[in-house]
């Protein structure tokens, strides 16, 4: 079973990896995205962000402390889904539901996170350390 748990892991962070490469690569146009969401500060937001799914996603992929990384993604996910995705101040029924499409994602995701932070913080296998808080 600790394969399947590895080839979730790498399932989940996927999304992650490569949202990192556009928030670090591409921020000033992530950032301007950003700002016409009304968040505040768009740019080191942007940047922290990036560099906050970075550090999750290698946490939780290589089994480094992979509760604290569960917890990185789950404290971005967050505040992106109120931020980034309010559906309910969409006036377009269109533009509406993909709103309500990617805060229902990073709910879910968030969610998982959650999930992953418990597997971390039981005996998970196949990873480089032990969990880093404890849980019994």
């Amino acid at each position: 079973m600790d394969v399947v748990l590895l080839i979730g892991r790498v399932l989940f962070v996927a999304l992650f990896l490569g949202s990192t490469v556009g928030h670090l690569t591409q921020t000033d146009s992530m950032a301007g995205y950003a700002a016409s969401k009304g968040v505040p500060m768009a740019k080191p937001a942007t940047i922290v962000s990036g560099v906050l799914m970075l550090l999750g996603a290698l946490s939780v992929l290589l089994g480094v402390w992979g509760d604290l990384g569960a917890l990185l993604l789950f404290l971005f996910l967050v505040p992106t889904a109120f931020l980034m995705h309010g559906f309910w101040r969409e006036t377009d029924p269109t533009a509406k539901q993909m709103e309500m499409v990617q805060f229902n994602k990073d709910v879910a995701l968030a969610g998982a996170a959650l999930a992953f932070f418990w597997v971390f913080s039981q005996d998970p296998g196949l990873t480089l350390t032990g969990p880093l808080f404890s849980m019994g």
